[in-house]
């Protein structure tokens, strides 16, 4: 299973799996895409996993899409956006929701950066433990889009509307404590990667077929419609991507930090 972009190692039950790209503190390319899609099938059909930690090599858990490499591109994002029917999850969002669709737990164990894409990835996960300086964001609206890997069927979970709104539309960054205080955290602790472990072998010692159950009870009692969600995100991100202004954000945020003048928006669309 192990790729150049990803770690995995199965011991006693637990997948280990590990974002391997330290070098650019885990930024999101096509080929860490692919691998993430490629384990969730993989982890899917080893009856062996009872439970999943899913972690980051380096400084940071994941600092979001790769910018250049997705943004420099337009057939990557069609790589990433295109789907057979609305409802159908694209490969963008496979990686977030593929892992609650899988039968067993999974913890996504934080630490240093969790941005964009990145934390869009640990929505995914059943569970999320991270540590107080962690940094966590809707990163999307500075680039001028809207988070769309699925990550919006957990937040309507955890969060109010107008929270849930506030942090797409404002990219807002959060400590590790101020994630918890709002609901996006399950726990806050000095080590996460251990205190996943720890629930991991909790899990682990329960019955295989109680704990799948309980994951797909409550999974279909809290998300509805997840067809809906799913193809709703996609839409509103190619009316965007095709618009002036998402231009404009990417250029606006370089100009940022170059410290150079921003160019304005354009009027507000119809929506």
């Amino acid at each position: 299973m192990t790729s150049p972009r990803l770690l995995v190692q199965i011991q006693q039950g637990i997948a280990h799996v590990t974002l391997n790209r330290p070098d650019k503190r885990n930024a999101l390319d096509l080929a860490m895409f692919q691998a993430i899609d490629r384990v969730i099938g993989q982890l899917k059909r080893d009856r062996s996993v009872r439970a999943i930690i899913l972690a980051g090599a380096g400084e940071d858990f994941c600092s979001g899409l790769d910018i250049k490499s997705v943004f420099g591109n337009p057939l990557t994002g069609l790589q990433l956006l295109w789907k057979w029917l609305p409802g159908n999850a694209n490969l963008a969002q496979r990686v977030s929701v593929g892992w609650r669709r899988l039968p067993v737990p999974v913890i996504a164990a934080i630490h240093g950066r969790c941005w964009g894409g990145g934390l869009q990835i640990a929505l995914g996960a059943d569970y999320r433990i991270a540590t107080p300086e962690a940094s966590l964001s809707i990163m999307e609206a500075k680039w001028g889009i809207i988070p769309d890997m699925g990550g919006t069927l957990a937040l309507r979970e955890l969060l109010p509307v107008d929270v849930a709104m506030r942090l797409a539309s404002t990219a807002e960054l959060l400590s590790g404590n101020e994630a918890q205080a709002l609901g996006l955290l399950t726990a806050v602790v000095n080590d996460p990667y251990a205190a996943a472990q720890a629930l991991a072998q909790t899990f682990v010692a329960r019955s295989p077929d109680s704990v799948a159950a309980a994951k797909r009870l409550y999974h279909y009692a809290w998300s509805a419609n997840a067809r809906a969600v799913l193809a709703r995100e996609t839409a509103l991100q190619w009316r965007l991507l095709l618009g002036a202004n998402q231009k404009i954000a990417v250029q606006r945020a370089k100009a940022q930090a170059d410290n150079q003048p921003e160019k304005p928006y354009r009027p507000r669309g119809r929506w």
